[in-house]
């Protein structure tokens, strides 16, 4: 490809400057400074500004913004004369942590229902890691209506079924560890082998818990009553709903991000209630499209137990009083 070689405005100027003297991870982004005038680097050395001036339709970059809040990828604004654009980089992964991402939020959005950024492009960057573009949505000035949040991510579920089962096109991650969604037409088998089983591994790899895998997996076993007298359907699922994936757009709409996406049974989606502040108009909006099944609140520990474990494998010992409490409860309570 050509080098798209010119001068660029002042004011990006004292921007390349400023990035100068930020951490040189982002040094390939850097336009060359020749003879004191920076000159823009080709095309092809930077991916995210490629696509941007040429399938984002933008002629021209006009500032490029750090964006807070991740604990993984770095994450910035691209401001253009074609609007603004989401970017997420990561350094030390391949593009195939975002590509999960993406199918997800083009899942989510093609609802029609909720709103999520859409999409654009993934791909790999220069030297190492990969990248995500996305629809930059403004944020407003409160969290989102949580009577509109149940109602419309209730909506979501019942718009959005699998006919392949409970499970995902791709494996993903909820945070750093990997999830697993090969498909099953089960539920119950797809909870317990991938979503409960799996962390239970990992902590008995991770820690040498072998009490909380022991006494996890009979659990495992025996909780086929739990779900017994309802009907389970493989609902679209955004996957890791805690606060700091929930906000609002500047007109008061509900936005949900960072999904860790899978087809599975919608009373799953809840897992994260304990740090989502979900209150009782939530749910009072939210059983009103999808309604409560017998035994829902039997279930809710079930769901948060996965979440409970993925922090203790993530986070250390903090959260395994919590995951074995809701062991213990149910053993007690199935009696096994």
């Amino acid at each position: 490809m050509v080098a798209h070689v010119g001068f660029i405005t002042p004011s990006v100027f004292r921007l390349y400057l400023v990035l100068l003297d930020l951490a040189s991870p982002n040094a390939e982004h850097l336009p060359c400074l020749i003879y004191g005038y920076p000159k823009v680097a080709a095309l092809s050395d930077d991916p995210i500004q490629e696509w941007i001036l040429t399938e984002g339709k933008a002629t021209e970059i006009t500032r490029v913004r750090p964006i807070g809040g991740g604990c993984i990828n770095l994450a910035s604004c691209y401001d253009t004369d074609a609007g603004s654009f989401f970017v997420k980089t990561n350094r030390s992964i391949g593009p195939s942590m975002f590509e999960a991402e993406a199918i997800g939020l083009g899942a989510m959005y093609e609802t029609g229902t909720i709103r999520v950024p859409k999409p654009f492009k993934v791909g790999p960057l220069g030297n190492s890691g990969s990248f995500i573009i996305m629809e930059f949505i403004e944020f407003g000035a409160s969290r989102s209506n949580q009577s509109v949040l149940g109602r419309k991510l209730a909506e979501m579920h019942k718009a959005a079924k699998s006919e392949k089962g409970f499970g995902f096109p791709v494996d993903n991650t909820i945070g750093s560890t990997p999830q697993i969604n090969t498909w099953c037409s089960n539920w119950i088998q797809f909870y317990g082998e991938h979503r409960l089983g799996y962390q239970l591994k990992l902590a008995q790899d991770q820690y040498g818990d072998l009490t909380i895998y022991q006494k996890g997996q009979r659990l495992i076993k025996n909780m086929e009553p739990l779900f017994e007298n309802i009907v389970i359907e493989p609902c679209l699922l955004h996957g890791d709903l805690w606060s700091g994936n929930i906000s609002s757009d500047k007109n008061g709409e509900p936005v949900i991000l960072d999904p860790a996406c899978y087809y599975g049974h919608n009373e799953a989606e809840f897992g994260m209630s304990w740090c989502a502040g979900f209150g009782g108009s939530f749910y009072s909006s939210y059983f009103e499209v999808m309604p409560k099944q017998p035994g829902f609140e039997q279930r809710r520990d079930l769901y948060l137990l996965y979440h409970y474990l993925n922090h203790y494998n993530l986070f250390g010992s903090g959260y395994r009083s919590s995951a074995m409490s809701i062991i213990d409860g149910y053993l007690r309570m199935l009696k096994v």
